[in-house]
């Protein structure tokens, strides 16, 4: 997930307009979403966003519903990174800010990081799919990360 640099965080004010904007209402459960997935380093799992809302009384299934209300109106990016569980990160109007990306998922611990979009550079031989060239593609990369591979 690309930083944002020298941005102070997003206001509620913020978060209210960027909802209506994509046609939806702005609720307590939505505003909090998007709160959460601003201040992460990696994409987050549902069950992330359960622990780390759970103290603000959100349950399973408004989340859940939001995520996917979320992503349906293009505010959140929904990939599955090869363990069979999606998990969300915001998507911006720009590449520089949370765009498409790479992502590194450790073999061992199974963490996730968000790499910037250069750390890839892909090339497409004649024949590949115009997806390539366009960048429409995601890129996943598993290995061991730098704690595990010590």
């Amino acid at each position: 997930m690309a930083a944002r640099k020298n941005l102070p965080p997003p206001s509620l004010g913020d978060y209210q307009e960027r909802l209506r904007a994509a046609g939806l209402r702005s609720t307590t459960a939505r505003v909090a979403v998007l709160r959460e997935l601003e201040a992460a380093k990696a994409p987050l799992s549902h069950a992330e966003l359960v622990d780390a809302l759970q103290d603000e009384g959100y349950d399973r299934v408004t989340l859940y519903r939001n995520l996917t209300d979320l992503t349906e109106a293009g505010l959140v990016m929904r990939a599955d990174l090869g363990d069979h569980v999606w998990r969300f990160e915001l998507k911006g109007d720009t590449q520089a800010e949370h765009g498409p990306h790479p992502h590194f998922t450790c073999t061992d611990c199974g963490s996730v990081a968000c790499l910037p979009a250069e750390s890839v550079h892909v090339k497409p031989a004649k024949g590949a799919p115009k997806a390539l060239a366009a960048k429409s593609v995601d890129i996943q990369l598993r290995g061991r990360c730098d704690r595990c591979g010590q």
